[in-house]
């Protein structure tokens, strides 16, 4: 028996990174999923995981009639709806106010906050009827940036610590028939672009946020007190947690910070055990 068993999920941008884990994982669990992707390429590949399972929409999720279709879809595919995951998103590689050109500062604005803050309010307003009908569940990706800064740059910090509000306030507006949680992933090996006015690459796509050195692995590890970089599947057991009936029922208004241990990051020192293994002569074991 699955935790998620006879459930029914949509999952925004859920055919790359941590939408898709957290699609194969709600797959394992046992539930139907529907994964919404604007690139229908990944769609292909998402519908071939469990056929009759799955279904995958090409919507644009910063368009409310997309999201309306989304949801209406998964309806008439699965019967009803369970659990909404708002995990679509773009990053912008830390970049500074003072690196984007004062023309360009209202087209990134728009790119980052239409997808990071108004898509997640339009998924909530297309889902909020069907999940009230389920006493289901609205799950946002947030990020550690909603809580610190210099994990992005004001555009994505500015976007995230705005989805936690929205998320808090949803909480308190759906409650007792809808509970509305998120999930804070710190960095993460993924597939996460950057907004098309910060250029393409040579396939004419957005540029990978990744490409910048602050993401690679041994900067990442070596500012986290679990000197982890994450996979994406490192964070798709908290949208579990999130999404059961039986374990999250309590829960509400609730962030599970999936971020290697940022938060208890030290003054004098980012770990305080790095030697506890050689203190017991305990073999190194490598993440």
């Amino acid at each position: 028996m699955g935790q998620l068993d006879g459930e029914v999920a949509i999952v925004t941008g859920g055919g790359s990174g941590i939408g898709a884990a957290v699609v194969d994982r709600y797959l394992e669990e046992g539930a139907n999923v529907a994964v919404v992707d604007i690139v229908e390429e990944r769609l292909v590949e998402a519908r071939q995981k469990a056929p009759g399972r799955v279904l995958g929409i090409n919507a644009d999720v910063t368009r409310m009639e997309d999201n309306e279709r989304a949801v209406a879809e998964t309806v008439e595919e699965f019967g009803k709806l369970d659990v909404f995951v708002a995990n679509a998103g773009l990053g912008d590689a830390f970049r500074e106010l003072v690196d984007i050109a004062p023309e360009d500062l209202e087209k990134t604005y728009r790119e980052i906050y239409d997808l990071n803050v108004m898509a997640v309010i339009m998924g909530a307003r297309a889902a909020l009827e069907q999940l009230v009908r389920t006493n289901g569940t609205f799950i946002i990706t947030l990020s550690n940036s909603s809580f610190y800064p210099d994990g992005g740059g004001v555009m994505y910090i500015g976007s995230k610590h705005g989805a936690l509000g929205v998320m808090r306030q949803l909480a308190h507006e759906f409650a007792p028939r809808v509970r509305v949680n998120a999930v804070a992933p710190g960095a993460t090996r993924t597939d996460i672009r950057m907004p098309a006015s910060f250029g393409l690459d040579e396939n004419g796509q957005r540029i990978r946020t990744h490409t910048h050195p602050d993401n690679k692995d041994a900067a990442v590890e070596r500012v986290v007190p679990l000197a982890l970089h994450a996979d994406p599947q490192d964070h798709a057991g908290a949208y579990v947690l999130l999404a059961s009936r039986r374990d999250g029922r309590a829960m509400t208004g609730s962030c599970v910070e999936t971020d290697a241990g940022l938060g208890i990051r030290g003054l004098r020192r980012v770990r305080g055990g790095d030697d506890l293994a050689e203190r017991f002569s305990v073999a190194q074991q490598s993440n």
